[in-house]
């Protein structure tokens, strides 16, 4: 038997066909498998305390390299308070979000800078993370049991100090042993009010953070790095390196805040 289609009849088909491959398509490209992230592509670096932000220039050629826009904050580290307002001054001067990164103390810093609106995610670096009302001397104050105890000198008109001869051993153990002395005799003093400078509201409670974990470090024992990325609710990484992992190890630090900065749509 022979089928007459009118060309009506055909037009209406091949429209219907039409329809319903934009419909397939249109579920396709809203499927939750389909979902794209969106690169944060300001990263800002703030150092921890007895250094200055020079020694982020591995990980910052590493980042840049990639196209991130890479600052580096030479916070003071005199009190939380001076080395937050820093902090927020080099935040202001961004063009969009940002993925704030601190080493040490700096991640004290970066827990009460990171509630600026700009900032999208925290990145810890062998980091203190403290909470609201909480200091580094608060986190410092009951060590882990048999934790080595850094070297830090009594305290000289306001500012402590690493022992020198002690420093390479405790701070940068994987660092090449002229950098590390040269480390050592270059300290930036670390002020007593922001080693004791209290932390109103942490920021890590509203934003996403992560967390690498130096597993060598004799500074902040990995046992203590682990319970407050933990506690913080972080994605956590852990890499072989002293406390000074981002010279030591800036790969592994580039890659955890190339993480962080991949946030979903």
């Amino acid at each position: 038997m022979t089928l007459n289609t009118s060309p009506t009849t055909t037009w209406r088909a091949a429209i219907a066909s039409l329809c319903i491959a934009s419909t397939t398509l249109g579920i396709l490209s809203m499927s939750p498998s389909a979902e794209a992230a969106t690169r944060v592509n300001n990263v800002v670096l703030v150092h921890g305390g007895f250094v200055d932000g020079s020694g982020w220039e591995a990980v910052h050629k590493l980042l840049t390299a990639k196209g991130y826009n890479v600052s580096v904050v030479q916070n003071p580290t005199t009190s939380l308070a001076v080395d937050t307002a820093v902090t927020k001054a080099v935040l202001d001067a961004q063009d969009g979000p940002v993925i704030l990164v601190g080493h040490s103390y700096g991640g004290a810093v970066i827990t009460e800078a990171g509630n600026d609106a700009k900032v999208a995610a925290l990145v810890y670096i062998a980091a203190f993370a403290p909470d609201n009302g909480e200091s580094v001397k608060t986190l410092t104050s009951n060590p882990v049991p048999g934790a080595p105890v850094p070297p830090i000198l009594p305290p000289v008109n306001g500012f402590l100090m690493l022992d020198k001869a002690k420093f390479a051993a405790s701070f940068a153990a994987d660092v090449p042993p002229e950098r590390a002395r040269f480390l050592a005799n270059a300290q930036v003093p670390w002020g007593v009010d922001a080693y004791m400078g209290q932390v109103s509201t942490a920021a890590w409670h509203t934003k996403p953070s992560w967390y690498l974990v130096a597993t060598n470090d004799r500074m902040i024992p990995p046992p203590a790095q682990r319970q407050m990325s933990q506690r913080a609710g972080a994605k956590v990484v852990e890499a072989a390196g002293s406390h000074a992992v981002y010279e030591s190890n800036p790969q592994a630090v580039a890659d955890i805040i190339e993480k962080a900065s991949q946030l979903k749509k």
